[in-house]
């Protein structure tokens, strides 16, 4: 190395700063826990069961709805599956409509269900 490089290094130590720093940092850290304090003294602790109940369903739902689209995803990757997945639910709403749909008896009795149903979830 050179001269002028040993020149330009320069030697930092950390020296501890005097009490008047260490003050200002503890007076600053009492303004800030006072102020949390004060925020948190504010709310209703009651009402926050609601929240965190909603909160958590609006999570777990979050949750189902990846492990379901990972299974999905993991059937829609078998070669054979997805047809036989579509070819099964043709099938089913085949017999569905056989069974419910074929007389003009049967047709009413679904729309009679279908509008009881309407009228007791809409009103």
């Amino acid at each position: 190395m050179s001269d002028t490089m040993t020149e330009l290094e320069t030697k930092t130590e950390f020296t501890p700063g005097s009490g008047e720093a260490e003050s200002d940092i503890s007076a600053r850290l009492a303004d800030v826990v006072g102020k949390i304090n004060a925020s948190l003294d504010a709310i209703d602790w009651s009402q926050v069961g609601k929240f965190a109940k909603a909160s958590g369903i609006i999570l777990a739902v979050i949750v189902a709805q990846i492990l379901i689209k990972g299974v999905l995803d993991t059937i829609n990757l078998l070669p054979v599956v997805p047809g036989l997945l579509e070819l099964l639910g043709l099938v089913i709403v085949g017999r569905w409509s056989w069974q419910n749909l074929s007389t003009s008896e049967k047709r009413t009795a679904v729309m009679t269900k279908v509008q009881a149903l309407r009228q007791e979830y809409l009103g």
